[in-house]
């Protein structure tokens, strides 16, 4: 019973400060969109309600990506909380060591990681999904767009005087497959629509195969062609820019859908990568207690808690570059992915061992 109580009460200790952080990231992450938001909106007649809301619509899927680090700094805030208080001393007499403590905190955070992935993503992804599309239709009125949806790519561009409407079925390498375009005049009325079975798009001059060109007017005509160069402000490049946001894309769909989403055009690489980021997620996590314990818990002096403040910046800046680092080695093929991905955690797995083991006594 005693440990049950003493256990619930640093659980929630826990829990408390990793309220307290998320909702400073929250504050934070509001203020820095929001005059993202506002920007975007100032020549569109709409309500200050609007850039909020999608301030706040970005937000959860912000936190976790930066959840690490929140994990981090939630650790060392209630370490230090513990400290101040004497807590921790006290709960040391009781028969908790260092290594307890870290057990008790390292284990909440490992069940917070499989709750963000089970509970929160699916729902992030949702909130991003509706937040790229609300955003969308004020993107309609630009000359330029290109979206995927459930039911192919579509892009939007002007050419000239008149406005292309293009829709492919999926993008397989460098050629979009089953393509479709209609081209509206200056009044918006459809004058030519083409068809073709692929369409190489290397670059902006798109060279598709088995064309069928249907003209409408006066004299409605009906033309085939082996191959057809067509001018667009788009290409492979540019086009694959549209599949850089995998954060509409749950954890869950994922692991369930991945064929899927590389025949619609996603890059197996990145897909890849932000599978095992989900993955990798719980255990980076408890990493995180470990290496904030292993800096705070070696000493009971108060007054080097400007120095752990300091210490917490410091190493926040170090693993968001060394995960970072990985990850683009990873992406470009410098090194296998799965080993871009895994590669911090394993390297801070190292690192907190030797930690652990020198406060384990203390």
């Amino acid at each position: 019973m005693k440990n049950f109580v003493l256990n619930t009460y640093l659980i929630n200790q826990f829990l408390k400060s990793f309220l307290n952080v998320i909702l400073v990231f929250i504050a934070l992450g509001l203020i820095m969109n929001l005059f993202e938001e506002i920007n975007f909106f100032r020549k569109f007649d709409v309500n200050i309600s609007i850039p909020i809301g999608l301030s706040f619509m970005v937000i959860p899927s912000m936190l976790v990506e930066i959840l690490p680090f929140i994990i981090f700094l939630t650790s060392m805030l209630v370490f230090i909380k513990l400290k101040n208080n004497r807590d921790l001393i006290s709960i040391k007499i009781l028969g908790y060591s260092n290594f307890k403590f870290l057990k008790i905190f390292s284990t909440t955070a490992f069940v917070l990681g499989i709750f963000t992935l089970v509970v929160i993503n699916p729902l992030t992804s949702v909130i991003v999904k509706s937040y790229v599309d609300i955003k969308g239709k004020y993107d309609i009125y630009k000359n330029h767009l290109a979206s995927i949806t459930s039911n192919g790519i579509w892009i939007k561009e002007k050419m000239g005087l008149s406005t292309h409407i293009i829709k492919a079925e999926s993008l397989s390498l460098e050629e979009l497959i089953n393509v479709t375009i209609y081209k509206f005049d200056e009044d918006n009325i459809i004058f030519e629509r083409i068809n073709a079975k692929k369409s190489d798009i290397s670059n902006s001059n798109w060279i598709a195969k088995d064309v069928v060109v249907y003209k409408f007017g006066r004299e409605n005509s009906k033309e085939k062609f082996d191959s057809l160069v067509i001018n667009s402000n788009y290409d492979k490049e540019k086009l694959n820019s549209i599949y850089s946001n995998l954060d509409t894309i749950s954890f869950y769909r994922l692991l369930r859908n991945t064929d899927e989403l590389i025949s619609k055009g996603y890059n197996p690489s990145l897909l890849k990568e932000k599978k095992h980021f989900y993955l990798s997620l719980p255990f980076f996590l408890m990493l995180m207690v470990l290496l904030a314990g292993t800096f705070t818990l070696g000493s009971n002096e108060r007054k080097q808690n400007t120095y752990y403040i300091l210490l917490s910046i410091i190493v926040c800046v170090f693993v968001f570059y060394l995960k970072n680092f990985s990850a683009a080695l990873g992406i470009t093929e410098r090194i296998p992915l799965l080993v871009s991905v895994w590669a911090p955690v394993f390297i801070l797995s190292i690192f907190c061992s030797v930690g652990v083991l020198q406060i384990y006594d203390k």
